[in-house]
């Protein structure tokens, strides 16, 4: 749709109020569609290792961006914002998600409520003619007593649209420090991980059927970027503030490369140069292949 301001048409549009319910049930479900384990008893055992009680993983609050299942009212599929670009352009390949960022307000009740919120596209970047465009969206989850929980803000690239003569992508402010990672993590992403992950709400096809995937030029199913940010956010927790996920209050990085099921993962941190800061900066390397699947990424707590 080059020559349409696609900057005018969207931004400030946003969906219905929508809404999620959950009880610890969906808190322990997420923990574990984002890899906790055996030392992860906190986010997965309501009465947890120390008897203190359940806790929810600060990521949790980012399942708005992309929440199909179990939402009100009820879809099959996810509906952000940003996919009101489809009105105006063709899409001949698959969109994706390309960065997320949570703010924190104040902790997830791990013990259930309910999410509130709407969506709304804030910006849309020009990537050039031929390369698409980026549409940004901003979510504040609130409770159902119109306190605010967190914000998210996120970008989904579609590969058409792009030339209109808009604003160009920003680049990203976090500069990974030229030096060896200070901490590192090695997980595993589960060969049913995907599959494990869909239930906490993302019905996208490309993360479940093999043959819309493949149609899109994947090798099978891909896994969710918003579940590679949620394992990145678990080990994050671990490492800079153990057993006190209440203490962060943002993380945010780049989505830079498809992950595939079934997959050893590295958690790469760069503690801040700032003396006493509370914040790092990490990126999460895909073994097999030495690529960052998450980059450019900073974490900060109280």
């Amino acid at each position: 749709m080059a020559g349409k301001d696609l900057a005018k048409l969207l931004k400030g549009r946003k969906t219905e109020e929508r809404r999620f319910a959950y009880t610890a049930k969906d808190v322990m479900l997420y923990a574990l569609a984002v890899g906790a384990g055996t030392d992860d008893l906190d986010y997965t055992f309501e009465r947890g290792k120390d008897g203190s009680g359940l806790k929810a993983l600060p990521s949790f609050g980012a399942l708005p961006c992309w929440a199909a299942l179990g939402t009100e009212p009820a879809r099959d599929l996810p509906e952000p914002a940003s996919m009101m670009a489809l009105e105006y352009i063709d899409l001949k390949k698959h969109y994706l998600h390309m960065d997320l960022e949570i703010v924190m307000e104040r902790p997830v009740d791990p013990y259930g409520g309910v999410l509130v919120w709407q969506d709304e596209i804030t910006d849309v970047f020009d990537r050039g003619e031929g390369k698409g465009i980026a549409v940004q969206d901003e979510i504040i989850v609130k409770d159902e007593s119109g306190e605010t929980i967190c914000t998210d803000r996120f970008k989904t690239y579609f590969f058409e649209g792009g030339g209109f003569g808009g604003a160009p992508m920003p680049k990203s402010e976090v500069v990974i420090p030229e030096r060896e990672a200070d901490r590192e993590r090695e997980d595993h992403v589960g060969p049913m991980q995907h599959m494990l992950y869909r239930l906490t709400g993302d019905t996208n096809l490309i993360h479940a059927d093999p043959e819309y995937a493949e149609k899109f030029g994947m090798e099978g199913p891909i896994v969710q970027g918003s579940c590679s940010f949620g394992y990145a956010c678990r080990m994050l927790v671990r490492t800079y503030i153990p057993g006190e996920p209440e203490r962060m209050t943002r993380m945010a990085s780049r989505m830079s490369a498809v992950l595939y099921p079934d997959t050893p993962v590295r958690l790469e941190m760069w503690d801040a140069d700032e003396a006493g800061a509370g914040r790092a900066y990490f990126r999460l390397v895909n073994l097999k292949t030495g690529a960052a699947v998450l980059d450019k990424g900073v974490f900060e707590w109280k």
